[in-house]
């Protein structure tokens, strides 16, 4: 294969080869320009000028001491509610799905069908769900007698316009979350709850005992997708209320973004992308911390 090479050179240069291709996209397209970022958030650089002059924790203090800055991170808690419960949801059918269910691959097939929608053509989608005159939404809250709530402005309203658009997180990840715990369900021997059935236990004590201590590791890897999910919110707010009314659905992300390409503010936007990185880091940790043995 490479000529008078020895087998054992040839599998140390096989080796080399599949660590340094990777390693060298990696720094690339990752370590450099995170490298970059940090280095741009403590300039003043406009986006466009050559200058980019030195400014210190200038950007920094800006972020934690403005409150119009940090203080929307309050908009996605909604997200990170709905993302819990939207877990509980997937888990629910997973188990149901999981079972000998007629046509189970069918309903599979439609819990999973929303994600693999574009996330700017679901928006769109939604857009006219939550259409407060035409709205679908609005429609049939109208024919099931609900005339109180038929004429909501489900995204006019500052009190709930986030939890609607978290609601639509809900309806298209919901369907990824199930695959995931289904894939984890099927990895648990079906022995165990033959066993279990044996010694009398009941459908609750299975998946209490057996079921959940299994698929632990499988719900912290879609918790920490979750969180990332919450703070990272950019395309619904973008697409559907560009972060109205009065800034009540505004994303850190989002602000991160008008603060670049609108404000040309570069410097200001990478200390903000600098912080939220952080922030996501230390919410994982913590969240690390809690869950850490808890499924051993």
């Amino acid at each position: 294969m490479f000529g008078g090479m020895s087998i054992q050179r040839q599998r140390k240069l096989v080796i080399f080869s599949f660590i340094t291709v990777p390693l060298l996209l990696l720094l690339t397209f990752a370590y450099y320009p995170a490298l970059e970022l940090i280095r741009l958030s403590f300039t003043d650089w406009d986006g466009i000028s050559a200058d980019k002059s030195f400014i210190g924790w200038a950007n920094y203090k800006e972020v934690f001491s403005n409150p119009d800055i940090f203080g929307v991170f309050k908009n996605n808690v909604a997200y990170f509610v709905v993302g819990l419960v939207q877990n509980v949801v997937a888990i629910y059918f997973a188990v149901v799905l999981n079972g000998k269910l007629k046509g189970k691959n069918a309903f599979r097939l439609l819990l999973f069908l929303p994600y693999i929608l574009n996330g700017v053509a679901v928006a769109y989608l939604f857009g006219y769900v939550y259409d407060t005159t035409n709205g679908s939404l609005n429609l049939m809250l109208g024919q099931l007698g609900f005339d109180k709530l038929a004429g909501t402005s489900w995204l006019g309203q500052s009190t709930i316009v986030d939890y609607s658009l978290a609601s639509i997180s809900f309806w298209r990840f919901m369907g990824f979350n199930m695959v995931i715990y289904l894939a984890a369900l099927q990895s648990i021997p079906s022995d165990l709850y033959e066993a279990a059935s044996i010694d009398g236990a009941n459908g609750w004590q299975k998946f209490a005992y057996i079921t959940l201590p299994n698929i632990y590791k499988i719900i912290e890897l879609n918790l920490f997708l979750t969180v990332t999910g919450a703070l990272e919110v950019f395309d619904l707010p973008f697409v559907l209320t560009k972060g109205g009314p009065a800034g009540a659905s505004e994303t850190f992300v989002l602000q991160i973004v008008e603060t670049a390409f609108q404000f040309n503010n570069y410097g200001l936007a990478s200390a903000m992308s600098v912080v939220l990185l952080v922030f996501v880091i230390i919410v994982l940790s913590i969240q690390r911390y809690l869950l850490k043995g808890k499924g051993e």
